[in-house]
């Protein structure tokens, strides 16, 4: 799925194989599988932050209803700022513009914001590419030329021939707030299925487009939210997920949980109105259906799916024509492993699941015989290897991607007998796309690095031996990665566990414990944090001399399905212990001291730095918490929440319950015994629905409560048309990232080095 996207899986993070360090700053990504100066490190810049921490700061009033608490499991539970859930009223938007109206000066007082914004800008003013891939007759391929809100899509008539705009989204709003959220193309490549998102929401619209022409079918499909498109092979129409039911507001700021989620089917060139209803489970309102059609074209698999980890899986031969509910044939009927469909001969299926292998293994299903004892092994697990994802290629053939000690590793077999055909060359770093079809002989990759944002590599399957050419080299004027380095090093987590972690820094860096460091992290929902190219990280050894360090924390899927299970329910709190143990290791190391280390992470990484916070306070300088959950009692109220009780545990059970109630940041404001609480910076915006804004109020509200006498800062910025991250315009990517180094700068007092 990608999580922009498959529509079995919604995690915190952007879409589903979608980077979580990408919160720091976009990159242009494949659609498949979903200028900056030399450094002379002897010369200071005469910026500085010029802030002395020695004043207290004045926070605008924020009522506290210091009656309003709940029992919960025979606990008293507090919850003065109970009212900031309500998005809507005009004390919750009072305090909005109160809140911005302390932060955005404390930013601006940055005396370098200026050339900060012109050296981000500058970075990323150069084309970035996604990975080209074939529908039909044609091929098509994402562009940014540099400081575009929004990727463009072209078209080719060959890979050499000429360029045409096909879709250009930054034509569909002033602002660049409309941006592609997922497409399909039929499969005669003719017409094209895709979605629009407006101010970064997960709601989204399907339009439909003749490719020849350009010209757009009339019907707009609504409601559609977690959902993929899957074309039946006669090029009729698609299978969508829509939640037809939702009542109120449906553009992104409403909070209201999203349930009874329904798979349609549309004809192309009929209204929206007149689609028909295949599949629904009304006895499990919480479900969220997948549904692809095999590449026979014969069979339509279902995989519906309540958290964020395993499905269910069901199969339905197609009929001629589509008039009613499809019945379904169950396969895997309980929800223990995860499933997904590869590819199939006749009736038997390719598919890659953990059942029964940590690490996943490929096996093969009879959907005219089922049963499991007739389930057959394809690929074995590799015990120490994870089986990332398959693409099948070439009739015969498939890619796997491994991800080996957190790097990717790709291999070339045969999708008959899993067979090793080679194993293709990469450097240290992640495959984030690639492009490619059973019935095609041509596939491409994409490959980026900590120092590359991305080399695209084409392998022609026709010619042996098998040797992948360079399409395309995606370049950064100025970034010398000669004058870096990258290494991974592993440290000892608190009950000895051995935690890898990659450290980026110049290669003339000092142990003397005066560098600043960021340290990104995130650690759930079985997510790796592979190592991939970020403008902000790279912009950060440039501006400030720092180190860059990502630690790998259990909780992500690096190693497997035990490094997951390591992170979640009960053990979430070994996910923090990992986060403290790194910046232990930075600092007993001398990368770095405590008043110098900034912790950063978005979304469930938003989670980890606030608790890492409240934990350890005297570990960090700076903390930026970017779209967190941070009411860890109610995070299963609003929208998806409740998808994320497969990771942190349902509150609404009393041993989970009790687990998060001791971590949750909004509940475990204190102010430290000695020293001071590190400044903090939240983000989040109006349109996020993945993880709405009230977490931010109420946190920021109990933060400058409890820590009013403090000195270092507590702000939250809160953004407008944006939301969790995805297809959030350029320009918007680049302020919100001036403001995080602004922040930085200011509080630790850091200087610009040129």
């Amino acid at each position: 799925m990608q999580c922009i996207a498959v529509i079995s899986k919604i995690h915190l993070g952007h879409l589903t194989r979608q980077i979580a360090s990408s919160f720091f700053v976009s990159q242009c990504r494949s659609q498949s599988i979903a200028t900056r100066q030399q450094v002379n490190f002897c010369r200071v810049f005469s910026f500085s932050a010029n802030l002395n921490n020695t004043k207290t700061m004045e926070y605008p009033p924020v009522r506290r209803d210091e009656s309003f608490v709940e029992e919960l499991h025979g606990v008293k539970v507090p919850d003065p700022y109970r009212w900031l859930e309500d998005v809507d009223s005009e004390e919750t938007k009072a305090f909005v513009e109160a809140q911005n109206a302390l932060t955005e000066p404390f930013l601006e007082k940055c005396s370098a914001q200026a050339i900060i914004k012109e050296k981000l800008t500058a970075m990323n003013n150069h084309p970035k590419y996604s990975c080209p891939y074939k529908r039909g007759k044609r091929y098509f391929y994402y562009m940014n030329r540099g400081l575009e809100n929004q990727s463009i899509l072209y078209m080719q008539d060959s890979l050499d021939g000429e360029a045409r705009e096909y879709l250009n989204p930054n034509k569909l709003s002033e602002d660049g707030t409309v941006s592609i959220a997922g497409s399909r193309f039929s499969e005669d490549g003719e017409v094209h299925a895709y979605m629009l998102s407006k101010s970064g929401s997960d709601w989204t619209t399907v339009h439909f487009k003749k490719v020849a022409t350009g010209e757009d079918y009339p019907e707009v499909l609504e409601k559609v939210k977690f959902s993929g498109l899957a074309w039946t092979h006669d090029n009729k129409g698609i299978f969508y997920g829509c939640y037809r039911d939702q009542e109120g507001k449906t553009d992104g700021s409403e909070t209201t949980s999203n349930e009874n989620q329904k798979l349609f089917y549309h004809r192309l060139g009929t209204p929206q109105e007149e689609d028909i209803l295949v599949v629904d489970f009304p006895d499990h309102p919480k479900w969220r259906i997948g549904a692809s059609v095999s590449d026979c074209g014969k069979y339509l698999v279902i995989t519906p799916v309540q958290d964020c980890k395993d499905n269910l899986l069901y199969f339905a031969a197609l009929p001629d024509e589509i008039t009613g509910r499809i019945e379904l044939t169950p396969v895997v009927d309980k929800l223990e492993a995860e499933y997904e469909y590869v590819s199939n001969d006749g009736s038997v299926c390719v598919v890659r699941t953990n059942k029964d292998a940590l690490n996943y293994h490929l096996i093969k299903i009879d959907l005219l015989d089922p049963a499991r004892d007739k389930w057959s092994v394809l690929l074995p697990e590799n015990k120490k290897d994870v089986l990332d994802w398959v693409q099948p290629i070439h009739n015969d053939k498939m890619l796997c991607c491994y991800i080996q000690d957190v790097k990717s590793v790709l291999q070339l077999r045969s999708l008959v007998t899993g067979e090793l055909l080679c194993q293709l060359p990469l450097d240290i770093g992640t495959v984030n796309g690639v492009s490619g079809e059973r019935k095609q002989s041509e596939l491409f990759y994409k490959f980026t690095s900590k120092l590359s944002p991305g080399i695209i590599y084409h392998l022609e399957l026709n010619v042996q031996p098998y040797v992948p050419k360079v399409f395309r080299e995606i370049k950064v004027e100025g970034v010398d990665p000669s004058k870096y380095e990258m290494q991974q090093v592993f440290y000892n987590s608190k009950d000895g566990t051995r935690v890898p972690m990659f450290l980026m820094h110049r290669k003339d860096v000092s142990k003397d414990g005066s560098n600043p460091v960021l340290m990104y992290g995130y650690g759930g929902f079985n997510i790796s944090l592979q190592p991939t190219f970020s403008y902000g990280q790279v912009l950060f050894m440039q501006l400030f001399g720092g180190v860059v360090a990502v630690p790998n924390l259990r909780g992500g899927g690096e190693y497997g399905d035990a490094w997951h299970n390591g992170g979640r329910l009960l053990n979430k709190q070994n996910v923090f212990d990992d986060f403290h143990a790194a910046a232990e290791y930075l600092i007993k190391e001398g990368y770095t001291k405590p008043e110098l280390l900034t912790s950063q992470g978005g979304s469930n990484g938003g989670l980890l730095v606030a608790a890492c916070a409240n934990q350890r306070p005297d570990l960090y300088g700076a903390v930026i918490a970017q779209v967190g959950v941070m009411d860890l009692l109610r995070f299963h109220k609003f929208t998806i929440g409740y998808a994320w009780c497969s990771d942190y545990g349902n509150p609404d059970e009393e041993k989970h319950f009790r687990n998060l109630y001791k971590l949750s940041p909004y509940h475990n404001v204190k102010a430290p015994q000695t020293g001071q609480f590190p400044a903090m910076l939240l983000l989040t915006a109006d349109h996020d629905d993945r993880v709405v804004p009230p977490h931010s109020f109420k946190f920021i509200s109990e933060l400058q409560h409890k820590l009013h006498d403090q000195k270092n800062p507590l702000l939250i910025r809160i953004d407008t048309k944006a939301g969790h991250g995805g297809g959030k315009p350029t320009m918007k990517v680049i302020e919100e990232s001036t403001d995080i180094f602004c922040f930085v700068m200011n509080c630790l007092n850091l200087k610009l080095i040129d």
